[in-house]
């Protein structure tokens, strides 16, 4: 046989967690082939790497990730920390699947198939958002859908799985998704079942008071699937022991047959929408205008009592809008008015994204020593947020290398190997003979993160090679131009 690829004498972590291996690999069009110790095999190829003094492992999986394809093809943030095969249509939001389109103007198999012309620099794995299948049906903001409501939503769902789509999403935080109720997610969740694919949730609550019933919810669609809490955090609460609270409700729910899992971004603000701050009642459907004009001092009242509870008005870094950059607490004196009465009058509640510091360091690190959590991002290459570039490079650099959280060859798991398991990924998160050629070389003492929550758009650096289906993407700090990402659709059951 021909090779096109031989990399010589690096340290192989396979993805399994198991120990390294010094071994040759070679790879022939997009697939590894062969895989044999050091020296022992005289076969040569087109190029030839020499690994020596380096790792190489799976390409990594952002479990949880955001991008626009037509906007940003290259993806170059993704790529520049290690990440060869991302996960779109999360929060219960996906390019549409009606021909009336209520997002992207176009039908989800024509925006699959234009992804793949377009040769995307990531791999992309797709999932149905059930906020979006929602709005595409009468059901919209309906607590209760009507049996014609179900019917369409479940035909979309049908529809989505049918193109390869490896689940569906739910953003219960969102509109419309906190609007439903716990049955409809039943419903839908056997669906998914059948059609052997998965639900990653941006769960209903996120915060210490009420995280225990949301992740409950989550663990009732579990008896028809396999879940995934989306980028796992408690707000507001403290601790490693709370943190082990809610393992051992994952490990009690695995017990009983359910597969629950979860995804963790390495930082300790999130970052979503200003909306997240305000009530329900003054978010659509609700004319946001009429809101302030009748019910301005309970708002008001309502937003001061939220940003005291989230840390205060420092705890809130605005990401987009005209006050980018800038702590809610520095606009309000800016402007010279309460901080409340800012984010009321000057922002509303779709007026801005920001960062919120509002996690506790011993907890969060809790949650992604479990062993069913996996990394994420939670970002793209448009984020105003340091885990957009970082959070891979970040792993390595901070919680394998500083903290010592838990040793390299786990790290890498939680990174591709866990992430394409729990997933449905068939051929990728593993270096095997037969398993696509995602492949990352590099030196671990070399990786940085250098996105800062001041400065986030910053490329991380140290990943020496990067390699997607067999080509090289990155070579040193440098692309090479070449984009070889493809949609990944799951197997039909």
């Amino acid at each position: 046989m021909n090779y096109d690829l031989l990399i010589t004498g690096a340290t192989i972590y396979d993805g399994t967690g198991k120990t390294p291996f010094m071994a040759d690999v070679w790879i022939k069009e997009d697939e590894i082939i062969l895989i044999a110790k050091h020296n022992a095999v005289s076969y040569t190829a087109k190029r030839i790497i020499d690994a020596s003094g380096l790792i190489l492992t799976p390409g990594f999986i952002d479990a949880h990730a955001h991008g626009e394809p037509f906007k940003t093809p290259e993806f170059e943030n993704f790529l520049a920390m290690g990440v060869t095969t991302i996960c779109l249509g999360q929060d219960g939001f996906s390019p549409d699947l009606s021909e009336d389109s209520y997002t992207s103007g176009e039908q989800l198999a024509t925006w699959m198939n234009r992804v793949d012309d377009l040769m995307p620099g990531v791999n992309i794995v797709m999932f149905v958002g059930h906020n979006t299948i929602r709005m595409q049906t009468e059901a919209k903001y309906k607590p209760e859908p009507t049996e014609p409501d179900f019917a369409e939503m479940e035909k979309l769902l049908h529809e989505g799985m049918n193109l390869g789509c490896f689940g569906m999403t739910t953003g219960l935080e969102y509109n419309p998704g906190f609007n439903c109720k716990t049955p409809e997610l039943d419903r839908l969740a056997k669906i998914v079942g059948e059609r052997g694919g998965m639900i990653m949730s941006h769960i209903r609550s996120e915060d210490n008071a009420t995280i225990i019933p949301a992740i409950e919810e989550l663990l009732s669609q579990g008896k028809y699937c396999p879940v995934q809490i989306s980028h796992i955090k408690v707000v507001y609460g403290k601790g490693t022991s709370r943190a082990e609270e809610i393992c051992t409700l994952l490990d009690d729910a695995r017990s009983k047959g359910i597969k629950a899992s979860a995804d963790f971004y390495p930082y300790s603000a999130s970052y979503t929408s200003i909306e997240i701050l305000f009530p329900d009642w003054a978010k659509l459907p609700a004319n946001y205008e009429e809101v302030k004009a009748t019910r301005s001092e309970e708002l008001t009242q309502f937003l001061k009592e939220k940003i005291i509870s989230r840390n205060g008005p420092e705890a809130t870094l605005l990401g987009t809008g005209p006050f980018k950059g800038k702590t809610l607490g520095q606009v309000a004196k800016e402007l010279n008015k309460p901080f409340e009465e800012v984010l009321r009058d000057d922002i509303g509640p779709y007026g801005a994204f920001g960062a919120y510091f509002i996690m506790d360091e011993a907890l969060q690190d809790t949650l992604l020593k479990y062993p069913n959590t996996m990394l994420c991002t939670d970002g793209s290459p448009f984020m105003n947020h340091p885990r957009s570039f970082g959070s891979f490079a970040k792993m390595i650099e901070t919680f394998v290398l500083d903290k010592k959280l838990f040793p390299l060859e786990e790290g890498i798991r939680k990174m591709s190997g866990l992430t394409a398991e729990t997933i449905g990924i068939p051929d990728r998160g593993f270096i095997k003979p037969g398993y696509k050629a995602d492949i990352l070389l590099f030196n671990p003492s070399e990786v940085k993160a250098n996105a800062t929550f001041e400065d986030p758009i910053q490329l991380s650096t140290g990943f020496r090679y990067v390699i997607v289906n067999g080509k090289v993407i990155k070579e040193q700090e440098s692309f090479t131009g070449e984009r070889s990402g493809r949609v990944l659709r799951k197997p039909q059951v």
